[in-house]
């Protein structure tokens, strides 16, 4: 992973949980295979100097997404509270994409599949790329990253 120290990564995520709406168990699922994945292996790096490894909590406001950045030693690096209207229709898009996979998973023979499959890609790494142009004040990540983060965004504020 070019370009980041072995420190600059999250060891930890934290979803404040009072400001979670409740979930789909096929959008839990995402939730929790994209916080696996990430604990798993992630680069981020705050542009502010700090030791890291990192840990991002992560919750809602009521317009806002709000991004708790603080060191290895638990002290606050950073924090971004970013619009939640910005990502209102990457998430809508991701959404709609991923109800329809599910359904063509049980229906549609595998051509129609991989070409839904290929559009829900597409529309994740669009959010991705979003997201972390939106984070790019204060935080560089890769895009492995940019696409699980943009997972547990998606996850935490469903569309209405």
């Amino acid at each position: 992973m070019s370009g980041f120290q072995e420190t600059e990564r999250l060891a930890e995520i934290r979803i404040e949980a009072d400001t979670a709406p409740p979930r789909s168990p096929e959008m839990q699922q995402e939730l929790d295979v994209a916080l696996f994945d990430l604990r798993e292996e992630n680069r981020f790096a705050p542009l502010a100097e700090a030791p890291g490894p990192y840990t991002l909590a992560l919750g809602l406001e009521e317009r806002a997404l709000r991004f708790e950045i603080t060191d290895a030693l638990g002290a606050p690096v950073t924090s971004v509270a970013l619009p939640r209207s910005v990502f209102r229709e990457a998430v809508e898009d991701y959404s709609a994409v991923c109800a329809r996979y599910l359904g063509a998973v049980r229906q549609l023979p595998p051509a129609e599949i991989e070409t839904i499959d290929r559009d829900r890609k597409m529309i994740h790494d669009d959010g991705a790329a979003l997201l972390a142009r939106r984070l790019e004040p204060a935080a560089r990540l890769d895009h492995q990253t940019a696409r699980r983060l943009f997972t547990v965004l998606a996850a935490l504020c469903p569309p209405a």
